[in-house]
């Protein structure tokens, strides 16, 4: 199979819809029936010359709307990801065909998917799946009844908070919404603060103190703690973190500088940035990512939050 890389977010559907095996009615199908269609779907080869592959974000497309499912196809590059979405009212199953997605929910443990694995869920069910690898990965889903909307939410400690935006269209990211918040910033001159922050964090795979500790712990990342000496010498340390203070973060990581650390010898690196509350963590981050560093992250809720999961610190006596 060709993967053609190509710049546009989306494409329609294509003219002539592509259907499922099985009888059509107008009953819904069951989570059970989803995971069976996309399984037979995704051993076919209609959906092959159809993929893309987009730079800007995740690419999708819907190959088949009927009266009781539709069913997708979306590609994903390394460190893309949909964010924490539930489906409305929709039912829903996927399937990886090639490559490999994790699932993340809220006080579960981390589900990596696997070619020839369907997940299937009823309504409300909200997760957020991303391709960690350093590979591309593409899957197909299928939900009943068709994909109308996606409820869009943020990861407070172990809890999901509803965004105030619901996504009117089916399978669509947070992108559209960044853009209508741009625009509006745009027509009065500036972006504020909240609006750039959104954007930063939009674009960020951002990790929960547990998630920090554990790639930490197993030197699958740098943890990088960038608060101010007076910040650290009141607040504690983390022990095994490197400290750069956030006016030179950049130079230090960027691969093409004259004052990179030695570490800094490629843009695959994972980083995980960190500050005291996760605020500024998240703009420095989003700065490393504009380098290339694909991989930079940061911490959410900061060394308060990891403090307060008791997970290891030292004091600055």
């Amino acid at each position: 199979m060709e993967l053609i890389i190509d710049s546009p977010l989306s494409h329609p559907a294509s003219s002539a819809p592509i259907p499922a095996e099985g009888p059509t009615t107008s009953a819904f199908r069951t989570p059970e029936e989803l995971a069976e269609i996309v399984s037979r779907f995704a051993s076919s080869d209609e959906w092959m010359d159809k993929v893309r592959m987009s730079a800007k974000g995740r690419w999708y497309e819907r190959l088949y709307h009927g009266p009781d499912h539709d069913i997708w196809v979306i590609s994903w590059l390394p460190g893309q990801s949909t964010g924490f979405h539930d489906h409305g009212e929709s039912a829903g199953a996927f399937v990886v065909a090639t490559g490999i997605l994790e699932e993340h929910r809220p006080g579960e443990q981390i589900d990596v998917i696997r070619p020839g694995k369907p997940r299937a869920f009823g309504a409300d069910y909200a997760h957020d799946v991303r391709n960690v690898s350093l590979a591309p990965a593409i899957s197909i889903h299928a939900y009943s009844p068709p994909l109308e909307e996606m409820n869009e939410y943020e990861l407070d400690g172990d809890q999901l908070v509803t965004r105030d935006h619901t996504s009117g269209e089916a399978e669509t990211p947070n992108r559209e919404w960044g853009e209508e918040r741009r625009n509006s910033a745009h027509s009065h001159g500036a972006l504020s603060i909240e609006e750039v922050l959104s954007e930063a964090r939009y674009r960020l795979r951002r990790l929960s103190p547990d998630e920090a500790y554990e790639a930490m712990v197993k030197a699958e990342a740098i943890l990088v703690d960038i608060r101010p000496e007076g910040q650290r010498a009141i607040e504690g340390s983390i022990a095994g973190a490197l400290v750069i203070e956030r006016n030179v973060l950049e130079w230090r990581f960027d691969p093409a500088s004259n004052s990179r650390l030695p570490v800094a010898t490629d843009h695959d690196i994972q980083i995980i940035v960190f500050c005291s509350e996760g605020y500024t963590s998240s703009l420095a981050a989003a700065a490393l990512q504009d380098l290339g560093l694909w991989r930079a992250t940061d911490v959410i809720g900061g060394f308060q939050a990891w403090r307060t999961m008791g997970l290891p610190t030292t004091t600055n006596d």
